[in-house]
């Protein structure tokens, strides 16, 4: 419990992170001048439930990244559908994709593709613990 507990924390917190420096670098490609990030409370368990992935993670450590990586990719896309949809429904979604091109009922962007790959597999080296930053010997 206390390990789960960890990679909560851990996938939640680098969650947050991530979608601050994402939503900072929008705001520097609008030419914003105090290039603010920004995230929502909500965002954390989202994330944070990354932490459930270890069993998938342990199951596809023998298969090419790729593949690992579409699979995360797919979970992912799933996870951010389900949480969106229940938040709409409660009037609590922090995001909205009706008018970007490729979304699903506005809660999932098709094109946000390569970058759920690449969260899944950093996910997977946080998980696992395999980053250097979240090594036991640390």
């Amino acid at each position: 419990m206390k390990k789960i507990l960890k990679d909560f924390v851990r996938c939640g917190v680098l969650g947050w992170c991530m979608e601050i420096l994402v939503t900072s670098f929008e705001a520097f490609r609008r030419r914003e001048p105090t290039l603010t990030g920004h995230t929502s409370v909500f965002m954390f368990p989202i994330y944070g439930s990354a932490c459930l992935l270890r069993p998938l993670c342990c199951l596809l450590s023998g298969l090419h990244w790729i593949v690992r990586g579409l699979i995360y990719m797919s979970c992912i896309f799933g996870a951010e559908y389900a949480s969106g949809r229940l938040l709409e429904k409660k009037g609590r979604c922090p995001w909205r994709y009706h008018r970007a091109g490729w979304n699903v009922r506005g809660v999932i962007r098709l094109d946000y593709a390569p970058a759920w790959f690449l969260t899944g597999l950093l996910f997977e080296q946080v998980i696992l613990e395999r980053g250097k930053f979240f090594s036991k010997k640390d």
